[in-house]
This record gives structure tokens, sequence and C-alpha cells, in this order.
């Protein structure tokens, strides 16, 4: 059941991404992107265009989160 397996994937990925968001650094969501990466090794664009969508999106948001946090720690240090 890869379909299964990669939703699951999308939705444990969705579960680090919330503790991440109230955690400070990257650690967990970078557990997030883990999962979201497993997800589209099985979600195929054109089969499960809907669910790769999905996992698209949440994987460039938290990638994008996680950039922003790593920035906000770089302008810190160097203070």
């Amino acid at each position: 059941m890869p379909l299964q397996w990669a939703i699951t994937q999308n939705n444990l990925g969705e579960a680090f991404k919330a503790l991440g968001e109230r955690e400070s650094g990257t650690e967990t969501l970078t557990k997030a992107a883990a999962a979201y990466r497993e997800a589209l090794k099985e979600f195929d664009q054109q089969q499960s265009r809907y669910y790769w969508q999905v996992a698209q999106d949440n994987l460039g948001k938290t990638l994008a989160l996680i950039a922003e946090r790593k920035a906000q720690a770089e302008s810190s240090s160097a203070k």
C-alpha cells in the first residue's frame, strides 16, 4: 500500500512541522522535511496529483521556515 504509506509520511511531516513551529531551532522541522521527501518518493505527479501538490507545498513551507530560523540565528549571533 505505497499510497497509504506516503499519506502517512505526509501526516507525520505535518506533526513534526506543528511541533517544530512551537520550538526554537530547526531539528524537528528538518524531520518534517525528511518525512515530506519520503512521501514525495511515492506520490506521482500524474497519478496522485493532489497528494503530490500537498506534499510539495508542505515541503516548501517547511524549508522556508527552516531558512528563516537559520537566518534569524545568524543575525542574532552576528550582533
